[in-house]
């Protein structure tokens, strides 16, 4: 049976079944990925498609009018983190990613994407927190899983960031 709602989608990652914890993931980014206003939906559109096409600068852009639209909508976040992360903007990348967390505190994507960003300035104790918190809400993420490796490895400990 397929996850029907977000909390079902969740519960459904944690579980034994990957396929299902992949099916449960698809639906969550898609409910995610809509804000239910036409307009900021629009805006968020041009945003990824710009980010696609490697035209970041216009994406950034897309994606702050997104968040000046409607600011509680978490994905905007994420999605202008996932663009400055490409540009090498770590520490906007950062705060980005813990605006989504506020917003959404299931976000695994934006957990993990702090993490990134974390390992990317050196700081491995903080990425291997963000991996751990992201592996929580989602175990079935190998990627991330061998990112916390590789922090750990480097001197990122067993903290937990809460």
């Amino acid at each position: 049976m397929y996850p029907t709602n977000e909390k079902e989608a969740l519960d459904a990652l944690k579980g034994e079944d990957p396929e299902l914890a992949a099916t449960a993931e698809a639906i969550l980014w898609g409910a995610w990925c809509r804000s239910g206003d036409p307009e900021t939906d629009r805006l968020f559109r041009a945003g990824v498609d710009a980010m696609q096409n490697r035209r970041l600068t216009e994406s950034e852009e897309f994606f702050t009018r997104v968040i000046q639209r409607q600011t509680e909508f978490a994905e905007g976040w994420n999605k202008r983190a996932t663009v400055r992360y490409v540009r090498q903007n770590f520490v906007g990348s950062i705060a980005d990613c813990q605006e989504t967390l506020a917003r959404n505190p299931n976000h695994f994507g934006a957990a993990a994407g702090q993490g990134l960003s974390h390992m990317s300035l050196g700081q491995f104790r903080e990425a291997a927190m963000c991996f751990r918190r992201a592996l929580e809400i989602h175990p079935h993420l190998d990627g991330v899983r061998q990112n916390l490796a590789l922090a750990e490895a480097e001197g990122g400990g067993s903290g937990y960031l809460h």
